[in-house]
């Protein structure tokens, strides 16, 4: 396992490639069942008659599939303490059954927080592409993470 990342591992500019994930017909039954239930995610003709043409997965489903891409890249071995939100998401294109997902985080600016000593926050562009190099979902927002930084004493 490598180092842990800490706040000053994410500079500025800085890319996280993601691994790539195979999106399967199964996968997307099984979380529309649960979390999504519209025709377009749960029967593969339903999907063919909507306008993503074919079996089709949630929104959501691609944000939690895109969560995993990014822990295995990075978060999973760095010292985050979560996020306080997201900024922005954007679905461009649909994910469908059978696709291949790959994609990349870039860090856009990074700085220790002042109301919480030794902790920074790092503001990341998530940029997810299917197997033909399209663009299907771009995000933008931070996450919490340790600093190496010892945390100043004021008195």
């Amino acid at each position: 396992m490598s180092a842990t990342l800490m706040f000053e591992d994410f500079t500025p500019g800085r890319r996280f490639d993601y691994a790539p994930h195979a999106v399967t017909a199964d996968q997307i039954v099984a979380f529309a069942m649960e979390f999504d239930p519209q025709p377009m995610h749960l029967d593969e003709e339903a999907g063919r008659r909507s306008i993503l043409g074919g079996l089709s997965a949630s929104g959501w489903h691609t944000c939690a599939m895109v969560m995993r891409m990014m822990c295995d890249s990075f978060v999973g071995r760095s010292s985050s303490q979560g996020s306080p939100g997201i900024d922005t998401m954007q679905w461009r294109r649909p994910v469908l059954a059978g696709d291949t997902l790959s994609g990349y985080s870039h860090v856009l600016e990074a700085r220790l927080l002042r109301s919480r000593p030794g902790i920074g926050i790092v503001r990341f562009r998530n940029t997810v592409l299917n197997q033909h190099g399209e663009t299907v979902a771009i995000s933008e927002g931070p996450i919490l993470f340790r600093s190496q930084a010892k945390p100043q004493v004021h008195e």
